[in-house]
């Protein structure tokens, strides 16, 4: 494992990295069924430096990267950290508005992009690299393979500078712009790396979006420091996903919930499909390994025992990452029973990705684990129930919100980050979520409910997606009660839904369902943004609305 601790920024880290593997293979770009390119790791710092030359003669003090998920994301942000930048890493999926706004608050001097977006897009007074087509019109912007300078000054930075300026959300209301130090990322990089190391020769598959906190540790800063491959896979197409985990027998992959589900779903449906003497030998397989996993998964008894399971995964997985939103514990203690490794943790943007993580020796599927090394974690103003604020406190907590004091102070408040999340935490050491604190709903009988804690209830519904509202919350004269939207994907989910509900206490009982055709409007990290979907819903009013 690197010694982390001997850097004082991100760049030394990667420096260190580039000049010991200068041969090792850093980066592979799959093009669906195929490698669209290969880069060692002498390659990407060549690319980075004269990316780096050009930036520096333009005195670049910020660059936003606004790119899909690819090589040139790694090569412009190791670009922009060798002359001292900072890296404003900015969503592709944002509308022009939203970028604009973004941009603007963080007075970004040069902009990285795709021409897909810089045609569409006002990025007007940005100095900017645009990758495009050899004939394109750029507007007086730089092409990606011109924008070469001489050899660049490296600038060292200190722990307590600014790495990045990362926006925890992006659309509509008071941007807020965290200011991460070089320090937070080194410090959470080397608490993660004592759990899950890369070895040289280990395969990352990148789908989530490197602008995504959670990628940028672990399928960029993590896997360069220990000498790793990236295989940045352009389509999230699921014949193309699993080709990919065996193509590349790939050791890591960090996923959002939904894909998790989805990836749980395949699976399900695959083993259920076996009949026969066949299926009742998978039967007593899977019986085996669950009574091996019991308490922890066990991938080399999986392999052993269930093969063609482990096989579709390239048979070298080490672990699957899990965050950015809430995870279905039966998911989870599903692909523990079949010896697959998941690791699910909680974190936010403001305290550096992951505060959480349920390791492998301690392995409890229905919390978010327990606090990394060097991390504290406590339950503020806890009620007798022992559910409150979690508040975070430690190396990986952001130096505060950019140009914007007044919210900085109100969030971190002697050391302590206030999250807005509630929970509670067990003897062991372990966190258990409950939901946002700004989405709590408290019933008519002053009874506490959380969205989320129903919605994991009805987690498997025969649907393709639902939220759990307050009905006055969608419109206005709305019963004290609770509603939950429900898209549809053609079968019927009624039965189902009043079953489930049937098992919630009294006061957590939905009273009625919507059915809603649109997609609900999500962020980069695939959570729901209610605040868009419940405004989408009350203006369409509540005629659709049906008692349970």
């Amino acid at each position: 494992m690197p010694d982390l601790a001997r850097h004082a920024s991100l760049q030394s880290a990667l420096r260190a990295a580039f000049d010991a593997r200068p041969d090792a293979l850093a980066l592979i770009e799959a093009h669906r069924d195929r490698d669209h390119a290969r880069c060692p790791c002498g390659g990407v710092r060549s690319a980075a430096l004269a990316c780096a030359g050009w930036l520096q003669e333009r005195d670049a003090r910020r660059v936003a990267i606004v790119l899909t998920n690819q090589s040139k994301w790694h090569v412009a942000a190791a670009a922009a950290l060798w002359i001292g930048a900072e890296i404003v890493p900015l969503d592709p999926k944002l509308t022009p508005g939203e970028h604009a706004a973004l941009l603007a608050h963080a007075k970004a001097d040069v902009l990285v992009t795709e021409f897909f977006l810089w045609r569409d897009r006002a990025f007007a007074g940005h100095a900017a690299v645009v990758e495009a087509p050899p004939n394109a019109d750029l507007r007086g912007a730089t092409r990606w393979e011109e924008a070469r300078g001489g050899e660049p000054r490296f600038v060292e930075r200190g722990r307590d500078d600014v790495a990045c300026i990362v926006y925890s959300s992006g659309t509509g209301g008071r941007p807020k712009g965290c200011r991460m130090t070089h320090g937070n990322y080194l410090s959470q990089c080397a608490a993660l790396l004592r759990h899950h190391s890369f070895d040289p020769g280990d395969t990352y598959l990148s789908i989530l979006p490197t602008n995504h906190a959670i990628d940028f540790m672990v399928g960029f800063l993590g896997p360069y420091v220990c000498g790793a491959t990236v295989v940045h896979l352009r389509t999230l197409r699921p014949e193309f996903v699993r080709d990919a985990f065996t193509r590349y027998r790939i050791a890591y992959c960090a996923l959002v919930p939904m894909i998790l589900t989805s990836l749980a779903d395949g699976i399900r449906a695959k083993l259920a499909a076996v009949g026969g003497a066949k299926g009742v030998l998978l039967k007593a397989l899977r019986g085996l390994t669950r009574l091996a996993c019991r308490s922890r998964p066990r991938p080399a008894v999986g392999r052993l025992l269930l093969g063609p399971v482990h096989g579709g995964f390239g048979g070298r997985l080490k672990a699957l990452f899990v965050g950015g939103a809430f995870s279905d514990p039966d998911t989870l203690r599903f692909f523990r029973d079949l010896g697959i490794p998941v690791a699910n943790g909680y974190g936010l943007t403001e305290a550096g990705t992951v505060v959480t993580l349920n390791t492998f020796d301690a392995y409890r599927p229905d919390t978010v684990g327990r606090p990394l090394e060097g991390t504290e974690v406590r339950i503020h103003e806890a009620g007798p129930d022992g559910v409150g604020e979690v508040v975070v406190r430690g190396p990986t907590v952001m130096k505060g919100y950019l140009d914007d004091p007044a919210l900085t102070a109100e969030t971190i408040r002697d050391g302590w980050l206030h999250t807005g999340d509630l929970g509670r935490l067990l003897p062991t050491g372990h966190l258990v979520l409950l939901g946002r604190k700004k989405n709590m709903i408290v019933t008519a009988g002053g009874k506490n409910v959380y969205p989320e804690d129903i919605e994991n209830v009805f987690e498997g519904l025969p649907a393709k997606e639902f939220c759990v509202f307050a009905e006055h919350y969608l419109w206005k004269g709305g019963a004290d009660r609770l509603v939950v939207v429900v898209r549809p994907d053609g079968r019927d989910f009624v039965d189902d839904l009043r079953r489930r509900n049937r098992g919630l206490p009294d006061f957590k009982r939905v009273a009625a369902f919507l059915s809603w055709e649109r997609d609900f409007p999500r962020t980069a990290s695939l959570k729901v943004k209610r605040n868009d979907l419940a405004a989408e819903i009350g203006e369409a009013g509540s005629g659709g609305l049906r008692e349970l």
